[in-house]
């Protein structure tokens, strides 16, 4: 009887628990985006393709799309080509080129420890248009911490972890597009 009993008071608890997220989530973020604390971003310095050299601090001031793939990923390989609509819907839309470049977003595609050849091979066919750095060691993945691939951080213009996204989405879906132009435009802030 004390079992039951407890067991009652447990689900309980976590039903409540449950009733006060649902009730204080943003409405105005898309399911499976979770809100985050605010604490700084990791490090992200990780070299391009063609060697050049990306600094997640460089870009201060605007908002970052930082997202963590690998070519064996089933969910990265049908989720790739919805960030390459997004990107181009972002640009097409009523976004100014200022506001994309200057105070926008910025598009940071992390590849998580495969070759050139992979990388290369992989968005040649599935999202030509997109940049990815190369984690060769996988290092900056691990300070990162994301809890499986893919998964995308949003950073705000002051360099604190915001928003993540854990698994594929949609991004090309209006309700994320909608949601990206919001937060781009406000103040540069959550």
């Amino acid at each position: 009887m004390k079992i039951k009993i407890h067991f009652l008071c447990k689900l309980i608890v976590l039903v409540m628990i449950v009733r006060v997220a649902v009730a204080t989530a943003d409405p105005d973020v898309p399911k499976g985006i979770i809100v985050l604390d605010g604490k700084p971003a990791p490090a992200l310095k990780l070299k391009n393709m063609d060697g050049e050299p990306f600094d997640l601090a460089d870009v201060r001031g605007r908002w970052a799309f930082v997202h963590f793939w690998a070519s064996w990923c089933g969910p990265c390989r049908k989720e790739m080509p919805t960030i390459q609509a997004m990107a181009k819907l972002l640009s097409d839309n009523q976004l100014s080129d200022t506001q994309l470049s200057n105070e926008g977003l910025e598009i940071v595609m992390v590849n998580t420890a495969e070759t050139d050849d992979t990388v290369f091979s992989f968005m040649g066919i599935v999202a030509p248009d997109l940049t990815p750095l190369l984690d060769y060691d996988g290092l900056v993945t691990e300070a990162w911490q994301p809890r499986g691939l893919p998964s995308t951080f949003l950073v705000d213009p002051q360099g604190q972890l915001r928003y993540l996204a854990l698994g594929g989405r949609p991004w090309n879906k209006p309700q994320y597009i909608q949601f990206l132009e919001r937060i781009i435009t406000q103040n540069n802030s959550p």
